[in-house]
């Protein structure tokens, strides 16, 4: 299987030969922020390494979906979104809110009662659903089942 890094080369080439500016922009933007993580790590990236580089990028373009919004610059809502949508196909698929609320559920009943709160769950569940869910809904989940219990 190719590391991120290779396929975002292949992909680089082709939408180059489709003319695909948007496309050929983010691609660099990728290969940019991988040699600069590269620099400052000392070392070539492993595969989890370019997961959390992409991971990051596709943070910055949802940041700025939301500033663009609010200053009513729906052009450049769209083209951070096209952005975010490229990026977004680099990276292992997210679980769903399901999943998510089971793990959460089964790591709710194994703390220890005076640990069941926000800080001690996510202290748990955000190393065991690092890249697999979003932390934002992971915290959502916790507040609603503490809410709830």
């Amino acid at each position: 299987m190719a590391t991120i890094k290779e396929q975002v080369d292949a992909d680089l080439k082709d939408a180059m030969r489709a003319k695909d500016k948007l496309r050929v922009e983010t691609l660099r933007s990728i290969l940019s922020a991988f040699s600069y993580r590269r620099i400052d790590a000392g070392h070539d990236l492993s595969a989890e390494e370019q997961n959390e580089v992409v991971t990051k990028l596709v943070k910055q373009r949802t940041d700025s979906i939301s500033e663009f919004a609010k200053a009513g610059r729906q052009e450049l809502v769209e083209k951070e979104t096209a952005e975010r949508d490229i990026l977004k196909t680099y990276l292992p698929p997210m679980m769903d809110e399901a999943e998510v609320l089971a793990i959460v559920r089964e790591v709710l009943g194994g703390l220890a009662p005076e640990a069941r709160n926000q800080a001690g769950a996510m202290k748990v569940l955000v190393p065991r659903l690092k890249g697999k869910a979003d932390g934002n809904l992971i915290r959502q989940l916790v507040l609603q089942e503490l809410a709830a219990a």
